[in-house]
């Protein structure tokens, strides 16, 4: 059941005060959401190398990014009706051994070095990713008073971040600094047995990380489900307001929430802002190795994607005490307009110059999720729990635009192809610009950013 937002950050809210945060439970659940960090960004390694290993067109790798973005579409609202029947904690545990075995998967597709086995093991291991946020996110704001709820969550955030920027350090050591890559004429000039043998030579050393992973995510839902938690239940019905699990729901009485149009134009804000940063980061590594950019080798590039990454995870530290003295519209709008221009710069440019201002585009989409969720689901009231959910099902941007970005990119280039989400910037800057003059209050409880 759904129940209106209470600022429970605001001052004077202290019932329950004497309810300590289960320390436990919270280093569990962080533990947690760096994983989600580390594999979510991982894939934007696995993009390129599967890129050169398969010859793939633009198009063609950014299945990886589909394949991967539409399970958080698919799977959010079976997620939820696991959290309704067995609770968080068995959830967590389900959504780990799932991503266990989407990662394990990557041991036969490596042996194999077959295309399609890649993304099947990716969509296992998204699948999993998302079964652990749905459950994860709600529990983080029960384990703990009331008060310091979202102090929490913005936690469990920031190591999803540092999980993402240390991600692309990982994947260059571990996976892109093998045996040197063929050139696509070079490829085309082996004999099919010969063809197969340097597939699975290439693909190999994706084995060691994502075995590792496959590993460290089991023992951690052993060490879950052994453990003995006490989250709070009279908190348990809030939480519901966090949870995608009523995306059914929601379109099932389309006369509640498409009433709203700043919801529903913040849903295409989530579209647009998580297609705008998963394509730039899942092509950048190839960006850079174009010859008029920086020329460099995938495992080089790989590094200065942490630059990337860690923008964001740095300009989220930034931006919350910005927030505080700032309205979120205009830091909205000024995030998107430098992003847009930004992008606007390395079309026009060459060199190192283009390359580092997509770099610094990660340090502008910092703010954009938690700002567009919040401006999205203000004075929603009993329908905020809806309209989350509608904001959930919008991350599929993360499928959809990128695959867009690859077909454009294969018909006028990798370097203009930037337009696309350059574009995206475009509408968030106007979405902005429109809630500077909207009324009302905006302090809600924010999930965590599942990208």
């Amino acid at each position: 059941m759904a129940v209106p937002i209470r600022n429970i950050s605001s001052p004077g809210y202290t019932d329950d005060l004497e309810f300590k945060t289960d320390t436990r439970a919270m280093t569990l659940t962080t533990i947690l959401f760096f994983m989600v960090g580390l594999l979510t960004c991982l894939k934007d390694i696995v993009t390129p190398h599967l890129k050169s290993i398969f010859n793939l067109s633009y198009a063609e790798a950014m299945q990886v990014q589909f394949a991967f973005f539409t399970a958080y579409f698919v799977f959010s609202y079976p997620s939820g009706a696991m959290v309704e029947k067995f609770g968080y904690k068995k959830t967590m545990v389900i959504g780990l051994l799932v991503m266990a075995v989407g990662s394990a998967g990557f041991i036969p597709a490596a042996k194999l070095a077959v295309y399609s086995v890649f993304l099947a093991a990716m969509i296992v291991l998204a699948a999993g990713m998302t079964v652990v946020q749905v459950a994860a996110n709600p529990y983080v704001a029960v384990i703990g008073p009331e008060a310091t709820a979202s102090s929490r969550l913005n936690l469990a955030q920031g190591f999803n971040s540092f999980g993402t920027f240390i991600a692309p350090f990982i994947g260059s050591v571990l996976i892109l600094r093998g045996a040197p890559a063929l050139s696509p004429a070079a490829m085309a000039s082996l004999s099919q047995a010969k063809l197969q043998a340097y597939r699975e030579l290439q693909a190999h050393t994706v084995i060691l990380p994502y075995s590792a992973m496959a590993v460290l995510l089991a023992l951690l839902a052993i060490i879950l489900a052994s453990v003995h938690l006490h989250p709070r239940n009279s908190s348990a019905e809030r939480t519901q307001d966090f949870r995608p699990g009523a995306f059914a729901e929601a379109l099932s009485k389309p006369d509640s929430i498409w009433r709203h149009p700043w919801l529903l134009f913040g849903a295409v804000g989530i579209f647009t802002y998580v297609g705008a940063e998963v394509t730039i980061g899942g092509l950048l590594v190839n960006f850079m190795g174009l010859r008029d950019i920086a020329g460099m080798s995938q495992s080089r590039a790989a590094e200065y994607l942490m630059v990337y990454w860690g923008g964001a995870m740095v300009g989220r530290f930034i931006g919350s005490g910005i927030l505080q003295r700032l309205k979120t519209g205009k830091l909205l709008v000024f995030n998107a307009v430098v992003a847009f221009i930004l992008v606007i710069l390395a079309l026009l440019s060459h060199g190192h110059l283009a390359m580092y201002a997509l770099l610094l585009v990660g340090l502008l989409n910092s703010v954009m999720f938690p700002s567009i969720f919040a401006l999205g689901i203000q004075d929603l009231g009993p329908l905020t729990s809806k309209g989350s959910s509608l904001l959930i099902a919008a991350i599929v941007g993360g499928a959809v635009i990128p695959e867009a970005t690859g077909k454009l990119a294969d018909i006028i280039g990798l370097h203009h192809a930037f337009i696309l989400p350059g574009l995206c910037y475009v509408y968030i800057a106007a979405y902005g610009i429109a809630n500077i003059r909207r009324q009302g209050a905006s302090n809600v409880l924010l999930p965590v950013e599942p990208v």
